[in-house]
């Protein structure tokens, strides 16, 4: 993998557990408004829209099984960085909302949030 891959969920899910509701996730729409507001830096790494449902095979194969809630960002092969959350099988992976914007900032050229 030569480029960041940030996984998001597609909007207008549905979770069994509340039927007749539909939802999004609000970390990724989050996510999609800091793309959006920035559409030439957001061409800098590869942006995946994957269903609800587990498992999430396109991020199992790539972070393991306990790694599959999204928003994720999958750094590119041999990358790392400080607010990485995590490793599996020598691939670097952010996890946290707060941290996935902070290697946005880090390594795509996209501004910091104001605090």
């Amino acid at each position: 993998m030569n480029r960041d891959r940030l996984f998001l969920l597609q909007p207008g899910f549905e979770d069994p557990a509340y039927p007749g509701k539909r939802f999004y996730c609000w970390h990724c729409a989050l996510m999609e408004g800091v793309l959006a507001s920035f559409p030439q830096l957001a061409q800098r790494l590869d942006v995946e829209r994957i269903p609800w449902p587990r498992p999430r095979l396109e991020v199992v194969s790539l972070v393991g099984e306990d790694n599959q809630s999204l928003p994720l960002l999958v750094l590119a092969d041999g990358q790392t960085s400080v607010h990485q959350t995590g490793i599996h099988a020598g691939r670097a992976f952010v996890s946290d909302k707060d941290a996935i914007l902070a290697v946005l900032s880090e390594r795509h050229g996209f501004p910091d949030p104001h605090p």
